[in-house]
């Protein structure tokens, strides 16, 4: 139990890879079709992101959920990975691959660390 923060890092870490390799690698043309459908509906960018953001946010709690069995984690590191994600975005940060993983590895294991201290 004592590590168990290490291990939701490490597997929101792994999800988020698995995302961006579903979203990008395999099912690329159809992600470009249905962002241009939601753009059509949505009319701005920033809402299109919004609802990318949440949709990326949806993934990881199904998986997380089901990985630890637990609604709460699910929900929590869905949630933290949303923020994180937000305000990289929000304050305009420009990260490589490593940088970007590290952001979110620490923000993340930070926050559950804290979590479970509670």
């Amino acid at each position: 139990m004592e590590l168990l923060w290490f291990y939701i890092a490490l597997v929101l870490a792994i999800s988020d890879e698995i995302h961006s390799t579903i979203i990008w690698k395999i099912f690329a043309d159809f992600y470009i079709l249905l962002a241009g459908m939601l753009k059509e509906i949505f009319k701005t960018n920033l809402t299109l992101w919004m609802v990318h953001e949440g949709m990326e946010a949806f993934f990881h709690f199904v998986l997380l959920s089901l990985l630890f069995l637990s609604l709460e984690i699910g929900f929590l590191a869905a949630l933290i990975h949303f923020l994180v994600d937000f305000f990289h975005e929000l304050l305009g940060i420009e990260t490589k691959w490593l940088q970007h993983r590290a952001l979110h590895f620490v923000v993340e294991s930070f926050f559950f660390i804290t979590y479970f201290a509670l």
